[in-house]
Protein backbone atom coordinates (compact mmCIF):
# COMPACT_ATOMS: atom_id res chain seq x y z
CA UNK A 1 0.00 0.00 0.00
CA UNK A 2 1.10 3.35 -1.09
CA UNK A 3 0.74 6.27 1.64
CA UNK A 4 -0.19 9.55 0.31
CA UNK A 5 2.36 12.27 0.77
CA UNK A 6 1.99 14.98 3.21
CA UNK A 7 2.50 18.44 1.63
CA UNK A 8 3.57 21.17 3.82
CA UNK A 9 4.19 24.88 2.58
CA UNK A 10 8.06 24.61 2.70
CA UNK A 11 7.92 21.49 0.62
CA UNK A 12 4.93 22.72 -1.67
CA UNK A 13 6.99 23.89 -4.58
CA UNK A 14 9.85 21.11 -4.39
CA UNK A 15 7.23 18.34 -4.37
CA UNK A 16 4.06 19.62 -6.31
CA UNK A 17 5.16 22.02 -8.68
CA UNK A 18 8.50 20.98 -9.66
CA UNK A 19 7.62 16.66 -9.09
CA UNK A 20 9.01 14.99 -12.15
CA UNK A 21 5.03 13.92 -13.30
CA UNK A 22 1.84 14.02 -12.34
CA UNK A 23 0.07 15.04 -8.77
CA UNK A 24 -3.03 14.76 -7.31
CA UNK A 25 -3.07 17.05 -3.95
CA UNK A 26 -5.76 16.71 -1.18
CA UNK A 27 -6.35 20.05 0.34
CA UNK A 28 -8.58 18.70 3.79
CA UNK A 29 -8.74 19.85 7.26
CA UNK A 30 -9.07 17.30 10.33
CA UNK A 31 -12.40 18.76 11.46
CA UNK A 32 -14.30 18.19 7.77
CA UNK A 33 -16.42 15.65 7.68
CA UNK A 34 -16.45 15.24 3.65
CA UNK A 35 -12.04 15.31 3.92
CA UNK A 36 -12.48 12.50 6.59
CA UNK A 37 -14.53 10.54 3.90
CA UNK A 38 -12.52 11.32 0.80
CA UNK A 39 -9.40 10.28 2.25
CA UNK A 40 -9.71 6.26 2.00
CA UNK A 41 -10.80 7.06 -1.35
CA UNK A 42 -7.47 9.31 -1.88
CA UNK A 43 -5.04 6.23 -0.09
CA UNK A 44 -6.58 4.12 -2.92
CA UNK A 45 -5.38 5.78 -5.70
CA UNK A 46 -2.27 6.46 -4.22
CA UNK A 47 -1.69 2.65 -4.25
CA UNK A 48 -3.55 1.89 -7.80
CA UNK A 49 -1.25 4.75 -9.49
CA UNK A 50 1.72 4.29 -7.51
CA UNK A 51 4.49 5.31 -10.27
CA UNK A 52 2.03 7.14 -12.87
CA UNK A 53 0.93 9.70 -10.18
CA UNK A 54 1.94 11.50 -7.23
CA UNK A 55 -0.47 11.82 -4.14
CA UNK A 56 -0.62 14.21 -1.81
CA UNK A 57 -2.29 15.55 1.28
CA UNK A 58 -2.16 19.03 2.81
CA UNK A 59 -4.12 19.92 5.88
CA UNK A 60 -4.91 23.74 4.63
CA UNK A 61 -5.13 24.81 8.31
CA UNK A 62 -1.89 24.30 9.11
CA UNK A 63 -0.79 25.63 5.35
CA UNK A 64 -3.08 28.37 4.58
CA UNK A 65 -0.97 30.43 2.24
CA UNK A 66 -1.06 27.08 -0.56
CA UNK A 67 -5.09 27.21 -0.37
CA UNK A 68 -5.03 31.14 -0.09
CA UNK A 69 -2.66 30.42 -3.53
CA UNK A 70 -4.85 28.00 -5.22
CA UNK A 71 -8.35 29.76 -4.26
CA UNK A 72 -9.16 26.91 -2.26
CA UNK A 73 -12.75 28.10 -0.63
CA UNK A 74 -14.43 24.79 -0.69
CA UNK A 75 -12.85 21.15 0.72
CA UNK A 76 -12.21 18.49 0.24
CA UNK A 77 -10.72 19.62 -2.97
CA UNK A 78 -8.52 17.19 -5.31
CA UNK A 79 -6.29 19.22 -7.30
CA UNK A 80 -4.01 17.75 -10.39
CA UNK A 81 -0.91 19.52 -10.71
CA UNK A 82 1.42 18.82 -13.72
CA UNK A 83 4.76 20.81 -15.13
CA UNK A 84 3.46 23.39 -12.04
CA UNK A 85 0.34 23.63 -13.60
CA UNK A 86 -3.13 23.17 -12.27
CA UNK A 87 -5.04 21.08 -15.03
CA UNK A 88 -7.97 20.17 -12.70
CA UNK A 89 -9.59 20.66 -9.69
CA UNK A 90 -12.51 18.22 -8.19
CA UNK A 91 -14.59 19.48 -4.77
CA UNK A 92 -16.15 17.85 -2.79
CA UNK A 93 -16.79 13.81 -1.49
CA UNK A 94 -16.27 11.63 -4.57
CA UNK A 95 -16.57 7.97 -4.88
CA UNK A 96 -13.45 6.12 -5.74
CA UNK A 97 -14.96 5.53 -9.31
CA UNK A 98 -15.62 8.93 -10.22
CA UNK A 99 -11.89 9.93 -9.29
CA UNK A 100 -10.66 7.39 -11.02
CA UNK A 101 -12.19 8.75 -14.39
CA UNK A 102 -10.81 12.04 -13.58
CA UNK A 103 -7.18 10.58 -12.91
CA UNK A 104 -7.74 8.84 -15.76
CA UNK A 105 -8.67 11.50 -18.14
CA UNK A 106 -5.77 13.42 -16.73
CA UNK A 107 -3.25 10.85 -17.50
CA UNK A 108 -4.76 10.89 -20.98
CA UNK A 109 -4.65 14.37 -21.21
CA UNK A 110 -0.72 14.14 -20.03
CA UNK A 111 0.33 11.77 -22.17
CA UNK A 112 -1.79 13.63 -25.09
CA UNK A 113 0.65 16.07 -25.22
CA UNK A 114 3.67 14.38 -25.32
CA UNK A 115 6.95 14.85 -24.09
CA UNK A 116 7.36 18.32 -23.19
Amino acid sequence: MVTPVTITTNRFEHDVLHAPGPVLLDFWAPWCGPCRLVGPVVEEIATQYAGRLTVGTLNIDEHPTVAQRYGITGIPALVFFHEGQVLKTVVGAVPTRVLTAHVDEVLRQIAARGPA
